[in-house]
């Protein structure tokens, strides 16, 4: 079955409600669409939505790759050889991991359409539902808490807990937390706000509240300072923005290993081929997987989920990415009930178009 057409275009998603990281605070989200159309009909969905300060690709740098000349090549190419246009593309266009993964996503995508699979059976799928995180921006010890609550009114039963700028505010803010929740796990996301002395100060004071991971707290480029921390600690440190790709995973491998866990994320790396490089070198490394995102589409985090599923060393998951969403251009994709995410079994990621 052959490509008919393909369709690029970007679509300015608002946030129900702004956040605050340790960098910047955000209100709403460019995410960029591609349809890839076969010669039946069916219609692979692709999304991206790459963070410039992380990879140095704008959602507005994939869109014009996409637009370009090069991606006609494609039309009357056909999708059973997704895998070798996956990896042309790579090679095209090296180091913009959006552009990548918007063509990973809508080829997977169609594909499975066309073997009326969903997109995990195609590696074999190994998880069938997992709790996510939620995620809580950095406030107030007061409003931490008042939203502490209502996500757990929700049903959330893990919380990720962004910190990073002043960690006296960040440790109060844990253990009021963990005081009004006993039941409920707890995640940090420092987002590279620490430097190593901060982080031993963290570590030290909310070593008996048993939290689950401590995601990315130094800054790039600091990596090799961790072997400060002692094994048991570094064994919940999770990489993220230190970690891009399969060559970054590398670099990780070797001990003193600085993190214990990988983030990743489909747009960090360029898609499902190339998340799953990490995760094969995580594995032979005896490091685990959490699958993370941007604030993304219905499509690019169905797809983090079909990855993530279909790896075995996966054990945590933050795919939250859509939830703050006001719109979107599907409907459908994963099921989420009381915090646990799972997989309708629907060929393709099992995301449905809305009607314009």
């Amino acid at each position: 079955m052959k490509i008919k057409n393909i369709e690029v275009f970007s679509k300015n998603l608002a946030l129900t409600k702004p956040y605050t990281i340790a960098y910047k605070t955000i209100a709403d989200v460019e995410n960029v669409f591609l349809l890839v159309t076969l010669e039946n009909g069916i219609v692979g969905v692709g999304a991206a939505n790459p963070d410039l300060e992380v990879v140095g690709e704008s959602p507005s740098d994939v869109l014009k790759n996409c637009q370009s000349d090069y991606f006609q090549k494609f039309i009357g190419k056909s999708i059973k050889h997704f895998r070798s246009m996956i990896y042309e593309i790579g090679t095209a266009f090296p180091d913009k991991p959006g552009t990548l993964v918007l063509w990973d996503i809508a080829l997977h995508d169609a594909f499975a359409k066309y073997l009326d699979i969903p997109v995990a059976a195609i590696y074999g799928q190994h998880h069938y539902s997992l709790a996510t995180s939620v995620t809580i921006g950095i406030m107030n010890v007061n409003d931490t808490v008042k939203e502490a609550e209502e996500y757990v009114k929700l049903g959330f039963k893990v919380l990720k807990i962004k910190t990073g700028q002043e960690v006296d505010l960040d440790i109060e803010r844990i253990v009021k937390v963990n005081e009004k929740f006993r039941n409920i796990k707890i995640r940090v996301d420092a987002n590279q706000g620490y430097e190593v002395n901060d982080l031993e100060k963290f570590i030290n004071a909310t070593k008996k509240l048993g939290l689950e991971i401590i995601e990315q707290p130094l800054i790039v480029g600091k990596e090799a300072e961790l072997a400060r921390i002692d094994q048991q600690y570094r064994s919940i440190l999770v990489a993220d923005e230190s970690l891009k790709n399969s060559k970054s995973a590398i670099n990780f491998t070797p001990s003193p290993q600085p993190f214990g866990i990988f983030n990743i994320k489909l747009m960090k790396c360029g898609g499902i081929l190339s998340a799953f490089e990490i995760a094969t070198i995580a594995k032979a490394a005896d490091i685990d997987l959490f699958w993370g995102c941007n604030d993304e589409s219905i499509v690019s985090i169905t797809a983090a989920l079909h990855a993530a599923f279909a790896c075995t060393n996966t054990k945590y998951i933050d795919l939250d990415g859509s939830f703050d969403l006001a719109e979107d251009i599907v409907s459908g994709g994963f099921l989420l009930n009381d915090g646990m995410m799972s997989l309708p079994n629907k060929a393709g990621l099992g995301v449905e178009l809305k009607q314009t």
